[in-house]
This record gives structure tokens, C-alpha cells and sequence, in this order.
């Protein structure tokens, strides 16, 4: 999930749609406004998604990365466009 810090909701003018309950990584619930739609670009690749509404900087997140069909190259430390795919973004409908 892309999650935004509330700072950024607000300066983006996103209405809460929702709350979304989920869990941080020390295992406590929360319950957490879910906004939306952002529109996110990276490489010359879009998607739109909601965004969870928590913490103190953005996490991009599986949901959009896989949206915009980028992968992550660990030896360079980056995200990068899927070089399977450079020109347009691919997705796999089953």
C-alpha cells in the first residue's frame, strides 16, 4: 500500500474516503484514515491508488509498484522500470 504522512494528505487536499485497519511491524492494530486518489509517477510510468495515512514519510509500496511495473535492483540500491518491459508498463490478468 502507498502510505503518505498526514502532513502530505493535507497539503494534497485528500478527503478521508475510509479507515483502514492494519498492522505495524510490532504487532499493534490501528486504525488509520485511507485517502485518495493520488496520482503517482515515477520514470515517466502513472497509476492512481488510495493511500493509508500514517507515519512521518512515504512508502510506495507493493500496490504501486507493481501498477507501474517496476522492480527493485538491490546491487544498485534503486527501483528502476522492469527491463523486461522499458517502454509501457505490463501487467499480468489472469
Amino acid at each position: 500500500m502507498l502510505c503518505i504522512p498526514e502532513h502530505i494528505a493535507l497539503q494534497l487536499g485528500l478527503e478521508t474516503e475510509s479507515e483502514r485497519e492494519v498492522t505495524l511491524a510490532d504487532g499493534r492494530n490501528l486504525k488509520v484514515p485511507y485517502v485518495g486518489p493520488v496520482r503517482v509517477t515515477f520514470d515517466g510510468r502513472i497509476c492512481f491508488v488510495g493511500a493509508l495515512v500514517l507515519g512521518d514519510e512515504v512508502l510506495l509500496g507493493a500496490v504501486p509498484m507493481e501498477d507501474m511495473d517496476l522492480v527493485i535492483a538491490p546491487g544498485r540500491r534503486a527501483v528502476t522500470v522492469n527491463p523486461e518491459s522499458p517502454n509501457i508498463p505490463h501487467a499480468r490478468v489472469k
